[in-house]
C-alpha cells in the first residue's frame, strides 16, 4: 500500500473519531441540562414533602443539583482537554505529512479568536454549570440553615442555656 494513502486513511479515521467525540460531548451536555432542569422542577413540585426529621425534598434535590452541576463542569473540562490533546494534536501531527492542513489552520484561527477574550461554547457550558451549582448551593443553604439553627437551639437547651 502507498504510504500517502495510509496516512490519509489514518487522518480520515481520526477526524471522524473527533467528530463522534464532539457529538458525544453535546449529548452529554444535553443530559446534564435536562438533569438540572428536572431537579429544578422536582424542587418546585416537592417543596412541601418532608423526610427524616424535617429534611425537605428541596434540600435533597439541591444537594444532588450541586453534585450534578459539579460533575457537569468537570465533564466539560475533560472533554475540552481530550479534544485539544488527544484529537487536535494527533490530527495536526498527521497533517504535517499531508499537502494541506485544514485542522491546523482551524486551530490557529480558534486560538486567535480565543485571544480576543470572547466566550467559546465550552466557556458558556462551564458558566451555566457554575450558575446552576450556585443556584443549588443557595437553595441548599436556605433549606439547611433552619435545621442547623434548630439543632444549635437544642444543644443550648440541653446545656441549660447560655
Amino acid at each position: 500500500m502507498d504510504r500517502d494513502y495510509i496516512v490519509f486513511q489514518e487522518y480520515k479515521m481520526y477526524t471522524e473519531q473527533k467528530e463522534n467525540f464532539i457529538d458525544r460531548n453535546f449529548k452529554t451536555n444535553k443530559f446534564y441540562m435536562i438533569a438540572v432542569v428536572g431537579l429544578i422542577f422536582a424542587m418546585i413540585y416537592t417543596h412541601n414533602i418532608l423526610f427524616l426529621n424535617k429534611i425537605t425534598a428541596t434540600l435533597i434535590f439541591a444537594f444532588f443539583g450541586i453534585a450534578i452541576s459539579s460533575l457537569w463542569w468537570m465533564n466539560v473540562d475533560s472533554y475540552n482537554t481530550l479534544i485539544k490533546v488527544k484529537y487536535a494534536d494527533v490530527i495536526e501531527k498527521i497533517e504535517e505529512k499531508l499537502p494541506i492542513c485544514p485542522f491546523t489552520e482551524e486551530h490557529k484561527g480558534i486560538n486567535e479568536f480565543r485571544n480576543k477574550k470572547i466566550f467559546m461554547f465550552s466557556d458558556i457550558q462551564k458558566f451555566i454549570a457554575v450558575i446552576s451549582a450556585l443556584f443549588f448551593f443557595a437553595v441548599f443553604v436556605s433549606e439547611i440553615s433552619p435545621l442547623c439553627i434548630e439543632i444549635f437551639d437544642k444543644i443550648l437547651q440541653l446545656k441549660g442555656g447560655i
